[in-house]
């Protein structure tokens, strides 16, 4: 019995077309709920909506956690302007030039979706000429054009659309010939497909763990509190699954697993990195170590909060974060096989 990569491949295609900004990941949990249980795996569900699922171990009284998020990016109906157009809020932190021409849904409060697309005010350059191209992108001039005949703001309260209202945004998947998965939000659906990956190998294959090791499916990471609360009191390491940034001055690739040395919050356990980084090298696993200069992670979170326990991070490889994103089969590989041997191992950084 092997990792499948099809399966992560295919789950992260799943997950990706599911719509769940930050604040309203209610389909994107039920899917959850529903493989976890074609798995057998038993789970909780917590107060704010995350799941935990446990493997038991050999051992039960130093435990682990893993955790990786479902939640995206994504915006919020912030006006219904009198030219029946929509300014948004954003759910996330982003550029608003990197959803500039993206086709997004509009979900009511009642569930009705109505799509449209994310332009500027002043998008025709027949009409507009320079300023199209020169004006600043920011929230005051972003609006959705609804696929709908509205006219007015009447046009579009009648359709049910109100503020408040969540906007997601085209994940757009597409998988190339030559192992490329093209997409958003694969910060940090891809993640959480190669949990899900590493997790149906370890029961189809009935391995035991070393130590009883928890599984958190957080829906709140891009705001900032996703993996803060609803640790199991025995946890004493922590480990974020999340993605690799990739950019100018970065170690990190589109093909290795990403291994976080520190981020804004600053250096994850020394002992714990240097662990993981053995871990690949004796597994002949490509890794690099790197450091993220603008980011956090459900792992930091849970620091902030007060939590006596070690922290890491790791997670493949992503050019274009929370922008139009791209990385590799062998980014999924390379980080399940990662997971697969600290999992494996018998020894604690604590």
């Amino acid at each position: 019995m092997s990792l499948s990569v099809d399966y992560m491949i295919e789950t992260f295609a799943k997950l990706a077309r599911i719509p769940s900004p930050s604040g309203n990941t209610g389909k994107v949990m039920k899917w959850v709920e529903q493989e976890l249980k074609r798995l057998g795996i038993g789970y909780t569900v917590t107060n704010k909506g995350a799941i935990l699922a446990t493997l038991p171990g050999k051992c039960d009284e130093r435990q682990r956690l893993l955790s990786a998020h479902v939640d995206t990016l994504g915006a919020m109906v912030k006006e219904i302007k009198a030219n029946g157009r929509l300014r948004m809020t954003m759910i996330g932190g982003f550029a608003w030039n990197a959803v500039e021409g993206e086709y997004c849904e509009i979900e009511t409060g009642d569930g009705r979706v109505y799509t449209g697309t994310i332009l500027t005010t002043k998008a025709s350059v027949h009409v507009y000429s320079r300023e199209a191209g020169k004006m600043e992108r920011t929230e005051e001039v972003m609006e959705v054009r609804l696929d709908e005949r509205v006219n007015s703001r009447e046009d579009v309260l009648a359709l049910g659309i109100q503020v408040g209202d969540f906007v997601s945004f085209d994940p757009r998947v597409t998988i190339t010939s030559s192992g490329f998965v093209k997409s958003r939000h694969l910060d940090d659906k891809a993640s959480a497909a190669i949990v899900f990956g590493v997790l149906a190998y370890l029961r189809e294959a009935g391995i035991e763990l070393p130590f009883t090791t928890h599984f958190l499916i957080s829906n709140n990471e891009e705001i900032g509190y996703g993996g803060n609360a609803s640790i199991p009191e025995k946890t004493v390491e922590y480990l974020a699954v999340d993605m690799g940034a990739i950019g100018e001055g970065q170690a990190t690739d589109e093909y290795c697993v990403s291994i976080c040395a520190k981020d804004s919050s600053g250096p994850y356990h020394y002992g714990f990195r240097k662990r993981l980084t053995q871990l690949a090298e004796e597994n002949g696993i490509y890794y690099k170590v790197d450091i993220y200069p603008f980011y956090g992670s459900d792992a930091s979170a849970a620091l902030r909060a007060g939590f006596d326990i070690v922290h890491g991070l790791i997670g493949p490889g992503i050019d274009a974060s929370h922008s139009h994103e791209r990385t590799h089969w062998d980014a999924f590989e390379n980080t399940a096989k990662l997971l697969l041997a600290y999992l494996a191992s018998t020894e604690l950084a604590v």
